[in-house]
């Protein structure tokens, strides 16, 4: 009786580890990656349509925006402000292009190059960009956004 209660835990067990594992599925960081891709495409669709609101949900709550000759932007309501008044300058089609992503289910840091132009497509600016990416409300989101341009400075 002991054999066959022993025998029955152990196959119990061996059941319940095959399926935890079965359902348990590993990171796909190529996936995530196409998701993040998906979202800045969506960013730079509502930069194109100068919804600033769109822009900034695209980020966390807590965000940073830590970019070149600026003040650090913290938090989402200041970033949407920060965008509507790039937006409200001419700033509104943006070209994002990854490069290379890297990280886990926890964030994910993106290297990529960007170019703003003009509503008469003027290139405003050209650069590189690191993101850090979390999740939020199930969606990756921008986390920390910093980026500086390659084009010259304009002040001495």
């Amino acid at each position: 009786m002991k054999k066959i209660i022993l025998t029955a835990l152990v196959a119990i067990t061996l059941f319940a580890c095959k399926q935890n594992t079965e359902t348990k599925s590993e990171f796909d960081l190529v996936n995530a990656k196409k998701e993040i891709e998906a979202a800045n495409n969506d960013l730079s669709a509502a930069l194109a349509k100068g919804d600033s609101i769109a822009v900034g949900n695209a980020y966390t709550i807590d965000a940073k925006i830590l970019y070149a000759d600026a003040p650090v932007v913290v938090g989402r309501a200041k970033i949407q402000t920060q965008w509507a008044k790039s937006i409200n300058n001419g700033a509104n089609h943006l070209k994002i292009t990854t490069l290379e992503v890297w990280g886990n289910e926890n964030a994910i840091t993106e290297e990529g190059i960007y170019e703003f132009k003009s509503k008469e497509n003027k290139s405003i600016a050209v650069g590189k960009y690191i993101v850090i990416w979390k999740k939020e409300d199930g969606k990756w989101k921008l986390h920390r956004d910093m980026a500086n341009s390659d084009m010259p400075s304009t002040t001495k």
